[in-house]
């Protein structure tokens, strides 16, 4: 239940709060007005060429992403410009009639058939050659189905009919290598005849009907199968169908007449679009974005929905404008008065940065566009389950703080790699390095990168390439001219811009639901939209145990091996100064996570009340810039897409900082015949350059990828990439025995290990990254033992007191 607010005691505080309260009514109702009552999305409608003369009751199929019709005259396929219609060969030759429906699976199209006229007793594969529709593997059925339907849930295929005694029956089968045959299924909890089959976003949806109208139903691993609301009309045969990554769309036919709508899938609303009346449909399949249908006449129909795009106005490029000069006068300054700047002035600011400023820095550099855009994108789809990683995550800060931080910056390092060269080996230094510039790189650089620029390039019409040039090309420039002073102070400018526009957005959304506030708050507490802990001993879940596990891995454990985060703690002035910025970012962790997932909960309640302000055919990724860019007021839409490039630019200069660092301390000063400082800093500002370029273009190669969730991918690969190393820290700092051949062979099993564990997905990809630690400790620790102990002196190396003394 939520906690009442407190009421204030005194007159005086209740009427400047009442007074606060007005002065925010008003400036929103200023700034913005009602979403329009319109939908986002538009329906664009087209004949095709009539059908030939012999295709009477036609059935209209998609093979291969092409329209294919077959009656008992023959087979046809439609020509690429929609003109002619063309004929089709079987091989092997045979009839047609018995072919009811096509579904995708597995990257090819399945084809539901049968004996008779309502019984279906196979699936067989079949593709497009030419004008030639080649027959392929067949897959028989337990038992022959009457009404039956298909659908598919990735590589998953599922049936569902009548058998021979009446009931219903649902089986499903694997297609991928050794998943077994045909298994029996749970059936939805309802009587009547099966419309319409269809998968969408880890859930299977039934529609039943019935003479009083059909009912949907919804099927999903957590929860079985629920009753989802009634589309209130009839849905009509072959018209379900999947839109995008959240969204049915479908003909219902009611009172009014036929039409298209659409369900959402995350927020369970209807939405009717704008189309022309349909009349008396046949054969309906999919085509494209939309549907394809046969008229009475033999004519041919399509309808297909078509998203928007929201440009920029002048006073948003303006606030854009504006900030991007202010990011780049930082830089400016830094560099004028740095303009001789020495490795520790380039690397880690002089070691003067303070630690309040240090510590927002943390907090800047920990959320990026991730934080902005994938992390509400989470909540809207989900809950708030992942924030439970940064409760936890806190008291993993407080150990760092304590135990880890004053280790390591008693060292005066620049690279903390430079730790595994005094406590192993420069061979461990190396390959631990060069595994981390690869992670930050491959997992972080890329992904936050390409995160904002797709966003706003598919909601404003900027194309991917200039968001991802604006974004990359201006951090660079200021990165190379500032160095680490410029990279924390435009991180302390970036936290404000982003939170603040975040802010505005929730208060935003509060204010625009008004009276219906309350209501549509209850419903998402009734939808467990702010469910935060599951404490279930499921690993293929995000569970608290889980997030525990992380933490102690991802955190106590891996902090040190982080240089972006440890690089800000080596910066500051002392050791106590070093902790004092890790307790600033665990202050600041909770309540800006609290504030975007919010986020996620607040974009979920306002979609479910203006579900036709969607936009279909956007990744659920996009959906809070969707919100800023259609909804919001101009000059606050261009403030927070600003504050979506702070959020990702703030990052993105600690990361090329980092990796720059990297290269120039541990393979510049290691292998140039005669480094000098001045040298290490100028390949460093060109290896900024040159990692910056590398990112953008490992952007550009991501964007032509449909990635359902870049949260989860970006978690994936850091655990499958960063693991190894970071067990590595681990031995050294907590184990006396543990020496470099043991070490270097529990980074290389550890990798391999979870790289096999990844190959057969049998756990959360939240699990990948303490698998790999965890394996690189044991088999690291094991393998030391073969080798004789460390001669060297460990003082300063551990956590154990006597070893420093």
């Amino acid at each position: 239940m939520p906690i009442p607010a407190a009421v204030p005691a005194s007159p005086l505080p209740r009427r400047l709060l009442r007074g606060l309260r007005l002065f925010a009514a008003a400036a929103l109702l200023a700034l913005g007005g009602t979403a329009a009552a319109e939908n986002l999305s538009t329906v664009a409608s087209e004949t095709l060429a009539p059908l030939p003369a012999e295709a009477v009751q036609p059935q209209l199929l998609a093979v291969d992403g092409r329209d294919v019709a077959l009656s008992a005259g023959g087979a046809w396929t439609l020509a690429s410009d929609g003109r002619t219609w063309r004929p089709l060969t079987l091989a092997p030759a045979g009839a047609t009639t018995d072919m009811r429906m096509a579904v995708n699976a597995g990257g090819r199209t399945w084809l539901l058939r049968g004996t008779s006229a309502d019984s279906s007793d196979r699936l067989q594969g079949a593709r497009l050659q030419g004008d030639t529709l080649v027959l392929e593997q067949t897959l028989a059925l337990p038992v022959a189905l009457g009404q039956a339907q298909a659908a598919a849930l990735g590589d998953v295929l599922y049936v569902a009919g009548t058998g021979a005694d009446g009931s219903m029956h649902l089986y499903r089968h694997a297609l991928a290598a050794g998943a077994g045959g045909w298994q029996p299924q749970p059936v939805w909890p309802a009587s009547g005849r099966l419309v319409a089959l269809q998968g969408q976003k880890g859930g299977l949806y039934a529609a039943i009907g019935d003479a009083t109208g059909d009912a949907l139903w919804r099927w999903t691993a957590d929860n079985g199968w629920q009753q989802a609301p009634a589309p209130e009309g009839h849905i009509l045969p072959g018209s379900l169908r999947a839109l995008g990554q959240a969204h049915l769309l479908m003909l219902v036919r009611d009172a009014q007449g036929t039409g298209l709508r659409t369900f959402h899938t995350i927020t369970s609303a209807w939405a009717t679009l704008g189309t022309p009346a349909v009349q008396a449909p046949q054969g309906i399949a999919a085509r494209g974005n939309g549907l394809v249908w046969a008229g009475a006449d033999g004519a041919v129909h399509y309808a297909e929905v078509q998203g928007g795009k929201h440009l920029l106005g002048w006073l948003d490029w303006g606030v854009i404008v504006l900030y991007l000069a202010g990011m780049i006068g930082i830089g400016v300054y830094f560099y004028l008065k740095d303009q001789t700047s020495s490795e520790s002035e380039f690397f880690v600011g002089g070691r003067s940065i303070p630690f309040w400023a240090a510590g927002i820095s943390l907090y800047a550099t920990n959320t990026s566009s991730i934080s902005f855009i994938a992390i509400p994108a989470k909540a809207y789809e989900t809950n708030w389950q992942y924030l439970t990683n940064n409760l936890v995550a806190v008291l993993g800060l407080m150990f760092v703080a304590v135990w880890i931080v004053p280790l390591l910056r008693r060292l005066d390092l620049m690279s903390v790699f430079s730790y595994l060269e005094t406590r192993f080996h420069p061979a461990i230094r190396m390959l631990a390095s060069a595994l981390a510039i690869a992670m930050q790189v491959g997992s972080r650089l890329s992904v936050i990168l390409f995160l904002p620029a797709l966003a706003i390039a598919t909601i404003t019409g900027i194309d991917v390439v200039w968001s991802i040039l604006i974004m990359g090309v201006f951090t660079i420039i200021y990165t190379v001219m500032g160095g680490m002073r410029a990279v924390v102070w435009t991180d302390f400018v970036q936290v404000f811009v982003k939170m603040g526009g975040a802010i505005f957005a929730i208060g935003f959304i509060v204010w625009t639901l008004g009276a219906d506030f309350d209501g549509i708050r209850e419903a998402a507490m009734a939808e467990h939209k702010t469910r935060l802990l599951d404490f279930s001993f499921d690993l293929t879940k995000a569970t608290v145990w889980g997030f525990i596990f992380l933490v102690v891995f991802d955190v106590v454990l891996t902090f040190p091996k982080d240089q972006v985060l440890m690089q800000r703690t080596l910066a500051t002035k002392s050791d106590k100064e070093a902790g004092r910025s890790i307790w600033i970012f665990a202050a600041i962790m909770i309540p800006g996570g609290f504030i975007f997932y919010s986020i996620g909960t607040a974009l979920w309640m306002y979609y479910k009340h203006n579900p036709g302000r969607l936009d279909p055919l956007l990744p659920i990724d996009a959906t809070f810039p969707l919100f800023i860019a259609a909804e919001l007021p101009p000059g606050v839409t261009g403030l927070i897409i600003a504050g979506i490039f702070a959020a990702a630019m703030s990052t993105l200069s600690s990361i090329i900082n980092s990796v720059a660092t990297l290269l120039s301390v541990d393979f510049y000063d290691k292998l140039a015949k005669n480094p000098t400082e001045r040298g290490s800093v100028r390949f460093a500002e060109i290896m900024t350059v040159v990692v910056g370029l590398a990112g953008m273009g490992l952007a550009l190669v991501l964007s032509r990828y449909d990635i359902h969730s870049l949260f989860d991918v970006s978690i994936e690969l850091a655990g499958l990439l960063g693991g190894g190393f970071a067990g590595a820290y681990t031995l050294g700092m907590f184990t006396r025995r543990a020496n470099s051949p043991g070490v270097a062979i529990g980074i290389a099993g550890s990798i391999a290990l979870t790289l096999l564990a990844w190959s057969f997905d049998l756990v959360h990809p939240y699990f990948y990254l303490g698998i790999s630690i965890l394996l690189c400790i044991v088999i690291g620790y094991l393998a030391s033992l073969c080798f004789p102990a460390p001669a060297r002196s460990l003082k300063g190396l551990t956590i154990y007191r006597q070893d420093a003394t």
